[in-house]
């Protein structure tokens, strides 16, 4: 059952305020059954940062152009980027309110066993935490390997493009950022808050940048007429148009994605109930209308040969667009400051991924949870869920070596992964036996035709990703999605249904962390509790 008591939200977030906005947080996380163990340093402005700074609008487009560019051409990017923006809306629309509702860290597989009925909420809750695990371990992977892969692009241009990297080459760049990003995300979570603001300001000049700089820039042979731009379709893969059209939506999915951020970090957030739903909207649609113009601004002036773009000996279709209008020394100076929000964005989403990993881990969902779930005392940062989430993304990164295609499902697994754990607590509330109790945002009647909206639109993308490039695919050119989505999904049903010692026989959904207030007050120690929590959890699994 989900109890929602939302506080009002306060004016400020210092001093008397915060200390009442706090309360009345810790007072709602305990309502839904959970003790104030992170430290709450966000702010609203700050929790939007942090999902504004995952979805990392432009380098997030250039990492992904790749998608679009053949399977569509001009009208991928424009009209594609356009149709995809309303469901994007629809998806934000529907965990805004689940957020709300109920702001913890946990979020979607706490959503999925409050609302399911009780026959299946604890396999959709497993089925949940999994998805949304391996959804923001591969997020964190491709966004990282997209910051290796411009920042190997920024050498090229450098060397007036002889020079071309290679896959060992740019995993060693990508391994270098991951050890990077778990080094600065074992620091206390308040610097990474603050920074937030940095990186909204950083993140909206460089999309004003292109908007302005790449039409003022470009020369007469690369621009576009406005008949080219909206209505030139281009299909280089062999699916039909149609079907080429709709997998080109793989590009604004991705770049839009990580909704969930703000909700893995709302046991951090002052006045949770209303900073997570703003933050999730806002991003989302402040993401949406920026992005649509920058596709503009590209289609306008990209020039028409696609297949030169797509062959650049930069690797990166978005760097051979900016060295055609800017030239080599300005597009170097651009392209820096891709590479540095790229990187940000990837400090931003190993963030979320911890915080979500500690959550699932708090509650005994992972292998070796006692040892995730814990807290450093120094840094009040879950520091082994963060350098997990590295660790992990480090293995995805092999795919590279198996090609180029199959480093490509990292980027389709992370939206299988997302959709999954989305679709199904949203579903699960108007599905199962529950009584939904509405925090600070609320929409009303329309909860469940925008619900319907979201989900059938997840289902539909979960079933065209998992499809490969070509009509005709190789073991080269195969898509992989399937095969580690569906792997993952196998082994994490197989440790729930095996016998004695599977997850069934132990793992409860959400466990109640509120016995240890009771015990602190009683004057046991931290460690003390710490000591118990990893026997209780030891003879959990053990049983």
């Amino acid at each position: 059952m989900v109890h929602s008591k939302a506080s009002k939200p306060e004016g400020g977030t210092s001093g008397v305020h915060a200390v009442v906005n706090n309360r009345g947080d810790e007072a709602l996380l305990q309502s839904l059954g959970y003790r104030q163990e992170l430290r709450r340093t966000f702010t609203p402005l700050e929790l939007f940062g942090i999902g504004f700074s995952v979805i990392g609008l432009f380098p997030s487009m250039a990492s992904v152009l790749v998608y679009a560019l053949p399977n569509g051409g001009a009208v991928a990017l424009v009209w594609g980027w356009a149709a995809c923006s309303i469901f994007l809306v629809f998806i934000g629309l529907a965990l805004a309110e689940l957020g709300s509702a109920a702001p913890t860290s946990g979020g979607l597989y706490y959503w999925t066993h409050s609302f399911s009925s009780p026959r299946y909420k604890n396999v959709l809750s497993w089925i949940v935490g999994y998805s949304n695990t391996i959804g923001n371990l591969a997020g964190a992977a491709s966004v990282d390997w997209g910051c290796a892969v411009q920042l190997m692009a920024a050498v090229s241009i450098g060397s007036d493009l002889t020079f071309t990297p290679t896959t060992g080459q740019t995993y060693g760049v990508f391994a270098a950022i991951l050890l990077a990003h778990g080094a600065i995300c074992s620091m206390a979570a308040k610097y990474i808050a603050r920074l937030q603001k940095l990186f909204i300001a950083l993140n909206v000049l460089l999309c004003l940048a292109i908007i302005i700089g790449v039409p003022a820039a470009t020369p007469v042979e690369f621009k576009n007429t406005a008949k080219f731009s909206f209505g030139n379709f281009q299909n280089l893969y062999g699916w039909t148009n149609g079907f080429a059209f709709i997998l080109s939506f793989l590009a604004p999915l991705w770049t839009v994605g990580g909704y969930d951020a703000s909700i893995h970090i709302s046991e951090e957030a002052n006045n949770a109930s209303v900073a997570v739903p703003w933050a999730i909207l806002s991003s989302v649609v402040v993401a949406c209308i920026l992005g649509f113009a920058l596709n503009v601004a590209i289609a306008f002036n990209m020039g028409t040969d696609m297949e030169a773009i797509l062959s650049s000996p930069t690797g990166q279709p978005m760097a051979a667009i900016l060295f055609n209008s800017f030239g080599k020394n300005g597009t170097l100076a651009v392209w820096a400051i891709v590479v540095v929000v790229q990187f940000m964005m990837g400090m931003s989403i190993v963030t979320v991924c911890s915080r979500q990993t500690f959550a699932f881990a708090r509650d005994g969902g992972l292998p070796f949870s006692h040892y995730l779930r814990r807290i450093n005392s120094h840094t009040g940062v879950p520091m082994h869920a963060v350098w997990f989430c590295a660790s992990i993304s480090l293995l995805l990164g092999l795919l590279a070596f198996a090609g180029s295609v199959a480093i490509g499902a990292i980027f389709s697994l992370a939206i299988a992964g997302q959709y999954t754990a989305y679709s199904i607590p949203i579903a699960a509330r108007f599905l199962g036996q529950n009584d939904f109790k509405k925090g600070a945002f609320s929409l009303g009647f329309m909860s469940l035709p925008v619900a319907v909206v979201a989900v059938t639109f997840m289902g539909f993308m979960l079933i065209v990703f998992f499809f490969p490039a070509t009509p005709a695919p190789t073991a080269a050119n195969m898509n992989y999605t399937i095969v580690v989505f569906g792997g993952t999904i196998f082994l994490s049903l197989l440790y729930f249904y095996f016998p004695k010692y599977g997850g069934k026989t132990w793992f409860n959904g959400p466990v109640s962390t509120l016995n240890e207030i009771e015990s602190l007050s009683e004057g046991r120690s931290e460690r003390s509790l710490e000591k118990a929590r990893d026997q209780d959890s030891f003879t959990g699994v053990q049983a």
